[in-house]
């Protein structure tokens, strides 16, 4: 089997984390900002390729648009806990693409995910202890 999908021209490529199990939670927005033609393996892990930029500097309308969007992906896959929606926005036309759901995002301290939910207001030792009451909850 094959999925075929059409090509977006340089999008913007923004992330939402999203907390919770019935009524979950949305993050900031942050963007990977980067000036190679895709963020690639070699994009992601040298540095100075790329740059984490939280929160995005995006129009309000989009920004909500995403978090309400990563919510109803969360719901959509009946993910419990965490997950981190990644999307791409498209500025000339202000159209915003689901382009992959993680379900278990990176988790150090450097990763997108933490980082999303600190500038959010939740510091890392709070989310783990959040994380855990939400798996307790699904037991």
């Amino acid at each position: 089997r094959l999925i075929v999908e059409a090509g977006v021209p340089s999008p913007r490529e923004v992330e939402c984390a999203v907390l919770g199990n019935d009524t979950p939670r949305a993050s900031v927005v942050g963007e990977i900002s980067y000036h190679s033609d895709f963020y690639d393996y070699e994009t992601k892990y040298t540095e100075g390729l790329a740059e984490l930029v939280i929160p995005a500097h995006l129009p309000a309308p989009i920004t909500e648009k995403i978090q309400e969007m990563a919510i109803q992906a969360f719901h959509a896959v009946d993910a419990a806990g965490l997950a981190r929606v990644d999307f791409f926005y498209l500025e000339t036309t202000g159209e915003v693409l689901i382009n992959e759901i993680n379900t278990m995002p990176g988790f150090t301290v450097t990763s997108m995910y933490p980082r999303l939910w600190s500038a959010t207001g939740i510091e890392f030792p709070s989310l783990v202890h959040q994380l855990i009451q939400l798996a307790l909850a699904q037991r």
